[in-house]
């Protein structure tokens, strides 16, 4: 059973977000209202490849660095 106690601390390009601890990265991504289509990921100072993100579980103080793609011309 989830309570208070599972919440858990995150870091979103220098923003302190909550989540559930062993929020897989997509279901976070998703809470936030990111498309996942249209974003590269940093996670703890590495590029995550898009590949790894459904085993990638957030764990306190875990940070992330969120890039929006952009097209243009």
């Amino acid at each position: 059973m989830n309570n208070a106690t599972d919440l858990i601390h995150v870091q979103v390009n220098g923003e302190a977000k909550t989540c559930l601890s062993g929020t897989p990265l997509p279901d976070f991504l998703e809470q936030i209202s990111l498309n996942p289509k249209l974003i590269a990921v940093e996670y703890n100072g590495e590029i995550l490849t898009r590949s790894l993100w459904p085993a990638t579980q957030l764990s306190e103080g875990d940070r992330l660095e969120i890039v929006t793609i952009v097209g243009g011309g």
